[in-house]
């Protein structure tokens, strides 16, 4: 094959991203799986075909027809100067407190008709429609019956947006008709539309061309759809009706357009509706990683399947680390397996910028670091920790961490110096890496390329 340049599909330098697989048919080709995301280096003589490289390094031929260019990144800027806004009901940041709603409504004298919509503390996945009358604060508890919101059960709204519209209008009952509502503070503002944004980038799928079918699960969000969308099998998390939801969807979304690695679970798209969204991603047919390994157990899942999953995850979570992104949440039940095997991390939209420190929150002990537990401080160190407990859970076929020890006396224990016994058979090199890994002082863990490398070489040795 010659390889005078000509103008081809593709300019170099350009980003593509595998629509079908390809296994090559000769030595100059680049072999590629559905998916994976290469760059282009040259065109050639024949439109046809291209060289590419992919994230090893590899060049290669590929046929241009197997590829489409990718999506561009989109970026959901804070704004960190802007002034107060009033709530966006469409993704609706609802206070949490109303400690701010007094403070403007002694500020503004209670004016009638001031309103905020908060989460209800009684009625918890309820809102409460705080409305100021006569220099006094009514409250109204917002019902969700039917996929319907109502406060009297007469009139039935689709999303807060008609509800907030309708008593606008007219009190119907209320108080008083609503009129200004408080100033949001302390949520997150962006810089551009997020939905404009996915739009223009190229990441907005039509409700129309998107099948939902059974559900697969459960996650922090809502449920977990298996779907349908362009002739493949896609998986569906559809968002539930709050604001942390609608907030943390988005930001996943956004982190999910920019970074692209063959072991972190690929975004096809969203569907943006009026009161919900749905975030699409590529469907992992053997699930999740915790539930392989317990319905297989050692019978069915070989060493040689072992090192392959911890090389993978591990590789995923190298690429995160060069990001400087956190994950915070690394455990076998957030890595998921492809039909092909390959094991792929996800909820990594959910990470933060690194040395990130944490509020308060509920963490999943076990699988959290001492630092992250005791001073909230999350790291790709700590993360590091996390894929030590994530090894042992491979290499004990998914039994539960620390078994024996009641989750309350987990962190006395570590704190203590206790670290779990090497599971059965596990090689010693690898129950050296968890060692590593667990070490008190964050800064002696390995870094994830280290511990790559270290793993790579195993499974250089691993047969079977």
């Amino acid at each position: 094959m010659s390889h005078t340049t000509v103008r081809g599909p593709f300019a170099p330098d350009t980003e593509v991203v595998a629509s079908y697989a390809f296994s090559g048919t000769s030595p100059e080709d680049l072999p590629f799986s559905k998916l994976e995301r290469l760059t282009i280096v040259r065109a050639t003589n024949d439109a046809n075909w291209v060289k590419a490289r992919n994230r090893d390094g590899m060049e290669g031929m590929i046929p241009t027809s197997y590829v489409t260019e990718s999506r561009k990144e989109v970026k959901l800027n804070t704004m960190a100067s802007k002034p107060p806004t009033v709530i966006n009901f469409k993704f609706p940041h609802v206070l949490n407190y109303s400690r701010l709603f007094h403070s403007e409504a002694t500020h503004r004298r209670r004016e009638d008709g001031l309103f905020l919509v908060r989460e209800s503390t009684n009625f918890p996945g309820d809102y409460t429609l705080c409305v100021c009358f006569e220099r006094k604060v009514e409250h109204y508890r917002v019902i969700y019956k039917d996929n319907k919101l109502t406060i009297d059960e007469e009139e039935f709204f689709d999303h807060l947006t008609k509800l907030v519209e309708h008593y606008e209008q007219d009190a119907d009952g209320l108080c008083t008709q609503l009129k200004r509502s408080v100033p949001k503070q302390g949520r997150r503002e962006y810089s551009v539309d997020p939905e404009k944004a996915f739009k223009a980038a190229g990441w907005s799928i039509n409700r129309q061309e998107l099948k939902l079918l059974d559900s697969i699960g459960k996650g922090e969000f809502g449920d977990v759809l298996l779907g349908e969308w362009q002739g493949q099998k896609v998986a569906v998390k559809r968002l539930k009706d709050s604001s942390r939801a609608a907030q943390g969807i988005l930001e996943e979304a956004s982190l999910m357009t920019s970074l692209k690695h063959n072991n972190l679970v690929n975004l096809l798209g969203l569907v943006f509706e009026d009161s919900c969204i749905l975030l699409v991603t590529e469907f992992m047919s053997k699930g999740s990683l915790v539930d392989y390994l317990r319905s297989r157990g050692r019978f069915h899942v070989s060493k040689r399947d072992q090192i392959n999953f911890a090389c993978d995850t591990c590789s995923g979570m190298a690429y995160l680390e060069s990001q400087k992104v956190v994950h915070r949440d690394l455990a076998a039940r957030n890595v998921l397996i492809s039909e092909e095997g390959v094991a792929k991390v996800c909820d990594f939209g959910l990470a933060h910028e690194m040395n990130l420190k944490l509020d308060g929150g509920k963490f999943p002990i076990k699988w959290t670091a001492p630092e992250a537990l005791r001073h909230s401080k999350f790291s790709n160190k700590s993360d590091m920790w996390s894929f030590g407990i994530l090894l042992w859970e491979i290499y004990s076929f998914g039994r539960v961490p620390y078994p024996r020890i009641p989750l309350a006396d987990v962190m006395k224990h570590v704190e203590k110096g206790y670290r779990m016994e090497a599971p059965d058979l596990c090689p010693p090199e690898v129950y050296q890496l968890m060692k590593d890994s667990w070490n008190e002082n964050c800064n002696r863990r390995p870094t994830f390329h280290e511990a790559y490398k270290r793993l790579s070489q195993l499974r250089q040795s691993t047969l079977a």
